[in-house]
């Protein structure tokens, strides 16, 4: 038979952000465990359940069922009102507010809340703020005690209610599997948790076409535009625990309903197939439409002796096609044969727009060619509120070269919004490195491209005298063919420091940063050296040295904490994913400022930008310390540290390798075993992509 307990929130011993699981001191009576929302400190609760001795930490009572009560003491109103519920309400303006009303307090805030005008420093705006946030505040708790019973995590109700808002019970009854594509993080796993308790059976269709979505996205999500059928139905029936072959109509219906399409067993996510496909039809149309005729000798004569054959090569295509390819290594002059090109097209008075596809690849761009650079959502007009731009098909860009760098990072949804919006009698000059690693989503469009013979490519292979200079570039080449890379010459910018132990390895990058670095080349640790490196888990991985760098380089106090996410004032941070209401893009670099208290807000800079995120969007961002390769692609810094140890054996690859190096302007510091560089260096098998631009048959 359940039992019950009743008391006052007083602290919280643990608390996962994932699930819920909490360990709650109430105050002068228990410990309870169990999985719940998010609670206050001062808050009334209800429990039933029964009575456990935990092996470690004694007698605790478990839950099964609970409900929440408003405080009712000066204390807990006051330590409620105050603890960050609300926004607008912090614990002096919580106290005040006691001082008013007394016991009628919460009474007052929800029957005639517009009373708070009588407490002295509340004026019409503050109240608008508190009345916003009171409201929010039951319709939150409403949708959590909801999602609760459901097993769904604190974080992840939060972001259920901003995308839904009051309604989201309702629109979660009616099809759980919604929440995977409209509710960012939340994937088939969670959904079909709350579609088993909804009763919705295992071979419901609605199930089973959100299972076939989800997994078609998930391999989106790995750089494919397609599956084979037969790897869609494995993939299926192990994510849904059913056998989908016996239910191939609903593979047919998803097709009727255009969201797939079915292509010589191949499977496509519908917007995938229609990008692929959009790409080819605009640059075969672009192409189509002859471009100007120009005598141009003249204007080539009086700048040739500036350029070697490959870049003046480049020039003259620029000049007689329509769409060209500009690709090489570190060295090789793209930027230079840039210059050259936009140089021509500006004493023939045309009209030329830069851009790339990251902020920081856009503002590397501007200040080596000296011109403005846009991302490519800043070009397009990217609105947020309706996932539109403003230059596509029907209202296309106007401009004589478009010239766009770091094309290896654009991925078939980019390239389609790009290739749409840009106007046939436009020249397109494309820029990137064919060996970096590809874009993080679908398509391998460069590579694709360049494969094709269908847009003319110039490769720039020379490297040029100042270039040759630099062992990080003759180490980045050396690697590109397969050979092992020149260690430690004299006077070198590329150092390798050989130590095999990893939790060393750890502790060594560390002091190159805190100390060594600084005091002997003046690098600043956060804004001019980066450490990079190929994994997340590991003594020399993202996680472990974040955190170590956080506790040793960090002296400031925590601002935030939840669970084992910890933030500090001042530390370095990065963006997750594109934000565009924010304007903010997936690796962009910056630093926490503060956590504002009355608002409920993370407080960043970037770039002198000062960016606040909300609670739910706190996931979002991640200490930057150290990154992966992948993230820093498309960025440069004056000083790379990267380890390369053999147990992150299964990234050792070339090209990420090549990626990693390249990434250093002034100095590369590589620590670690040669036997990983030469795993490294041996293993070109570059990860097929399945895609079919310029190849579907």
């Amino acid at each position: 038979m359940p039992e019950t307990v009743k008391g006052i929130v007083d602290r919280y011993i643990f608390f996962n952000e994932e699930n819920g699981y909490s360990i709650i001191k109430l105050k002068d009576t228990s410990v309870i465990v169990g999985t719940l929302p998010k609670l206050n400190q001062g808050e009334s609760i209800e429990v039933s359940g029964n009575w456990i001795v935990h092996p470690k930490f004694g007698k605790q009572f478990k839950i099964e069922n609970f409900s929440i009560a408003y405080p009712t003491t000066k204390t807990g109103v006051i330590n409620y009102l105050g603890s960050g519920l609300i926004k607008g309400i912090g614990k002096s303006t919580a106290e005040k507010i006691y001082s008013v009303f007394g016991t009628k307090t919460l009474d007052i805030l929800e029957k005639n809340i517009h009373r708070l005008l009588e407490v002295e420093g509340i004026g019409e705006k503050k109240l608008e703020m508190i009345k916003k946030g009171w409201a929010e505040q039951q319709g939150i708790k409403n949708v959590m005690l909801f999602l609760q019973s459901y097993g769904i995590s604190t974080a992840y109700s939060l972001k259920i209610y901003k995308t839904y808002g009051n309604t989201a019970p309702e629109i979660i009854k009616q099809n759980p599997y919604r929440l995977i594509s409209d509710v960012y993080g939340i994937g088939f796993k969670i959904a079909d948790q709350i579609g088993k308790k909804l009763g919705i059976e295992e071979r419901s269709p609605m199930r089973i076409k959100a299972g076939i979505l989800f997994v078609l996205n998930e391999i989106s999500k790995n750089g494919h535009t397609y599956c084979p059928e037969i790897d869609l139905i494995e993939s299926v029936t192990q994510t849904l625990n059913y056998d989908l072959a016996s239910s191939d109509t609903i593979i047919q219906e998803l097709q009727n309903e255009g969201l797939i399409v079915i292509h010589k067993k191949n499977i496509y996510l519908a917007d995938l197939y229609y990008a692929e496909r959009g790409i080819e039809e605009s640059m075969k149309l672009i192409q189509s439409i002859p471009k100007e005729e120009i005598n141009y000798e003249k204007l080539l004569r009086a700048i040739e002796n500036r350029y070697s054959k490959e870049q003046l090569a480049a020039i003259k295509y620029s000049l007689s096609n329509k769409i060209l390819i500009i690709t090489g290594g570190p060295g090789t002059g793209k930027t230079t044969a840039l210059k050259g090109i936009i140089d021509i097209y500006k004493r023939m008075e045309k009209k030329i727009l830069l851009a790339a596809p990251t902020g920081r690849a856009a503002k590397r761009m501007a200040e080596v060619i000296k011109m403005e650079a846009k991302t490519i959502h800043r070009l397009l007009e990217f609105n947020p509120s309706d996932n539109s731009f403003a230059y596509n098909k029907f209202n296309q860009l106007s401009a004589d070269l478009i010239i766009i760098d770091e094309v290896s990072m654009i991925d078939t949804y980019l390239m389609y919004h790009l290739i749409t919006a840009i106007d046939t009698k436009t020249t397109i000059v494309f820029v990137g490195d064919i060996d970096q690693l590809p874009s993080v989503g679908p398509g391998n469009v460069l590579r694709d491209l360049i494969n094709s013979n269908s847009v003319s490519v110039v490769r720039l292979n020379k490297i040029f005298r100042q270039a040759e200079s630099s062992d990080i570039i003759k180490n980045a080449h050396l690697i590109n063919k397969g050979a092992m890379p020149v260690f430690n010459a004299k006077d070198t910018d590329f150092v390798f420091l050989d130590e095999k132990e990893p939790v060393v390895i750890s502790e060594k990058i560390l002091a190159l940063c805190k100390d060594e670095l600084p005091s002997k080349l003046k690098f600043d640790p956060l804004l001019d050296i980066q450490v990079i490196t190929p994994m997340y888990k590991g003594d020399v991985g993202v996680n472990y040295l974040n955190k170590l760098f956080q506790a040793r380089i960090n002296k400031n106090d925590i601002i935030y904490s939840q669970g084992d996410r910890i933030f500090k004032a001042g530390d370095k941070i990065m963006q997750l994913r594109n934000n565009y209401d924010k304007n903010i893009y997936n690796g962009d670099i910056g630093f926490l400022i503060e956590y504002d208290d009355e608002n409920k807000n993370l407080v960043t800079d970037f770039e002198g930008r000062l960016i606040k995120y909300s609670p739910d969007e706190f996931d979002e961002i991640t200490l930057a310390y150290a990154i992966t390769v992948h993230k820093s692609q498309g960025s440069e810094y004056p000083c790379i540290i990267m380890p390369m140890v053999t147990q992150n054996y299964i990234m050792l690859q070339r090209n990420l390798l090549y990626t990693g190096i390249t990434r250093a302007s002034k100095l590369l510091i590589m620590l670690g075993s040669k036997q990983a560089v030469s795993i490294a260096v041996n293993n070109n098998k570059v990860q097929r992509r399945f895609t079919t631009l310029f190849s579907l048959d």
